[in-house]
């Protein structure tokens, strides 16, 4: 039961085991997935166990599902904080002041932010680390906020980074990084996903991907990236045999890796040349290479490639997928899931309605395999 599960979360909490808290209330979202306040607990404990960008994407979630829960926008900012996003932050923490307005812990936060904003912009010297600003919510303050009075549904916020709150799972896709003096292009290979099972979110310091292909586990990559981008200029494509994802940068820095690291010394600034549009691997030591004559040709040889097999099959499959309406969509992945890969339909209304059984070739037959 979700309510025996949910006791169970917070007294894991409470004993501090953030662990098994976040895999307790995981459990009972997989039962009850349309219950904000889980989403709420589970991002407390992630916040405790430093997952910040896990603690984002549970706030959101809660956020979209109920707007009024002061809570959800106190989890956000304190995540926000901790991954230097402070205009995120603030925007979350003065929504969720104006749901709580007796609440003095969301003005102690945006003043903060407000200073750390004023220190990014120059106006102000370094600030000294504050450890609390992004501390767990102390059980009083969590007492508090549970007692406020719900706010009209109606109330609607705009906000500048979504995320899925899927847990964080094993990577099972390869990828890889190059960049321009403006740009930087990540690379995750993958083939054959449908463009509407993958969703690609661009906050100021954050690239947030999600691939949730049914029957399998939900992929998410969610670095905290090298540098700032800008998110209104970036673009992703989902093409047959990866995801292109071109992030611009807002400033022509040469970044020495993908993710963020404390442990970068010097930040370099490229050599403004004629080769500037030229986009260099970091470790690369190819010399005279054309990336972006590399690059054209490698998509035209994805759409000129001649395939048989299986791979032909495939190929075929996804294209009449692609150009098919809802109902036949829905009519081929129920018709080839259920006969085993055996039967293919757009009818949805002739297989809508009833289990499609499998149809092995003249000569063969279906068996039952034992794992």
């Amino acid at each position: 039961m979700a309510s025996d599960l949910i006791t169970k979360a917070k007294e894991a909490f409470i004993d501090d085991n953030f662990e098994l808290a976040v895999d307790l209330n995981s459990q009972a979202i997989a039962i009850t997935p349309n219950n904000p306040e889980l989403f709420v607990d589970r991002a407390q404990a992630n916040i405790k166990l430093h997952n910040f960008t896990e603690a984002v994407a549970d706030a959101n979630k809660a956020i979209e599902l109920d707007p009024s829960i002061a809570k959800a926008y106190l989890r956000k900012g304190l995540a926000c904080m901790k991954l230097e996003e402070y205009q995120i932050a603030k925007e979350a923490l003065e929504t969720g002041a104006s749901l709580a307005p007796g609440e003095s812990r969301f003005t102690s936060l945006i003043k903060e932010c407000d200073e750390r904003i004023a220190v990014e912009a120059g106006e102000l010297p370094e600030l000294a680390t504050v450890e609390t600003s992004a501390s767990v919510v102390t059980p009083a303050v969590s007492k508090s906020l549970d007692n406020i009075a719900a706010v009209p549904k109606d109330t609607q916020m705009a906000f500048n980074l979504s995320y899925e709150g899927t847990p964080a799972v094993k990577p099972k896709y390869r990828h890889e990084f190059y960049q321009k003096s403006e740009e930087v292009v990540v690379t995750i290979f993958a083939k054959g996903l449908p463009a509407k099972n993958v969703s690609v979110d661009f906050g100021e310091q954050i690239l947030s991907v999600s691939i949730d292909i049914p029957g399998e586990d939900a992929y998410t990559f969610q670095p905290r990236l090298f540098s700032k981008i800008i998110p209104e200029k970036c673009r992703y494509e989902v093409m047959s045999t990866k995801i292109e994802i071109r992030l611009a940068k807002a400033e022509p820095i040469h970044w020495t890796s993908l993710e963020y690291t404390r442990e970068v010394a010097v930040v370099q600034r490229p050599n403004v040349s004629s080769d500037r549009h030229k986009p260099s691997y970091p470790s690369s030591k190819l010399r005279s290479i054309d990336w972006d004559k590399l690059e054209a040709l490698v998509k035209k040889e994805e759409k000129e490639e001649k395939l048989d097999g299986d791979a032909a099959l495939n190929k075929f499959f996804r294209e009449i997928y692609k150009d098919a309406d809802e109902d036949a969509r829905r009519a081929m992945m129920k018709s080839f899931v259920e006969s085993n890969g055996t039967v293919l339909s757009t009818n949805w209304n002739e297989v809508g309605t009833k289990k499609v059984e499998g149809s092995p070739p003249d000569g063969m037959e279906l068996k039952q395999w034992e794992y």
